[in-house]
């Protein structure tokens, strides 16, 4: 799956008018929006109870997640005193998938947020200033953008070396060109505004109307597109662990742990599947979730 996405799909949904427009209301139909859409309030649920679950996972996992035991290798679910079951080494497979919850979402969320900062900030200076400022940011994206999520992440931590650290610069450096294209797109709408232009008619500052005028009306569409890409974030850092790239034992990831428990998908299937369902569960929730904030963004007033 491609990070890229088509960033036209966005458009201001602002009036035209001399005075800058007013955000509150805006935002307020938004969240209404979400509020009144079941499929993304039960994912909202969804994702709360896996986040607060990894928050408080020293206090709530039920046993030591890298404490093994061979003589318990590989029970079945529902076993007494291990609810999901236990791993090929005799962990506890409820601990590690309470514990893997805090790598896998802080992988799909760090990366996305510092591409946000990294690739908004490259993508409003080019759509701002335009001619060859643009010319210059947006080429040298295009060089990353031209290449697909997955290889590119894959390539980068090939060459940086495995460990979480160098695969969050990878994924860093994977979302940065589609927010960058994203953040250029919707400014280049913005700056040619009326009240831009009356901005720039009294005197003021570049970087004064970029901070005041324009970021509060390119920064709801760059943050429902990075809302997109956690998913995507979460799906390539569990690949780049089950490749060996990320994470690595005896950490609780769930990419990792469908590496390891690979082997045992004849004999334990269920234990085998089980980190493939918690990313799939984090990854479409954050997916169905990020929908409903686009299609509300994209409501007219």
């Amino acid at each position: 799956m491609s990070a890229a996405a088509d960033s036209t799909a966005f458009t201001i949904t602002r009036p035209n008018t001399a005075k800058r427009p007013k955000t509150g209301g805006f935002w307020r139909r938004v969240i209404r929006h979400v509020l009144r859409d079941k499929v993304a309030l039960l994912c909202a649920i969804v994702l709360a109870s896996i986040a607060l679950s990894a928050i408080f996972a020293p206090w709530i996992a039920p046993a030591d997640p890298y404490k093994t035991s061979m003589m318990r290798r590989l029970l079945p679910p529902l076993t007494p005193h291990y609810l999901l079951g236990t791993d090929e080494l005799g962990r506890d497979m409820l601990s590690r998938l309470i514990h893997g919850g805090r790598v896998s979402l802080a992988m799909g969320l760090a990366p996305v947020i510092l591409a946000t900062i990294l690739g908004g900030s490259l993508g409003v200076t080019a759509g701002y200033f335009g001619r060859h400022v643009n010319m210059a940011i947006m080429r040298v994206v295009d060089v990353f953008y031209a290449f697909p999520s997955v290889l590119l992440a894959v390539a980068m931590a090939g060459v940086l070396g495995a460990g979480i650290v160098n695969s969050l610069i990878s994924l860093v450096l994977v979302f940065i060109p589609p927010i960058a294209r994203v953040a250029e797109s919707v400014t280049t709408q913005v700056r040619n505004q009326d009240y831009v232009e009356a901005a720039r008619a009294t005197g003021a500052s570049a970087p004064r109307i970029i901070v005041q005028h324009v970021l509060a009306n390119v920064t709801g569409p760059i943050l429902t597109y990075a809302s997109s890409l956690v998913s995507i974030a979460i799906i390539i850092s569990s690949g780049l662990s089950f490749l060996g790239l990320g994470a690595a034992p005896p950490i609780a990831d769930w990419g990792l742990m469908l590496n390891t428990l690979r082997q045992a998908i004849y004999v334990a299937p269920v234990n085998a599947v089980l980190p493939g369902v918690m990313i799939f569960a984090a990854s479409v929730s954050f997916n169905l979730l990020s929908d409903s904030l686009r299609t509300a963004m994209d409501v007219r007033a």
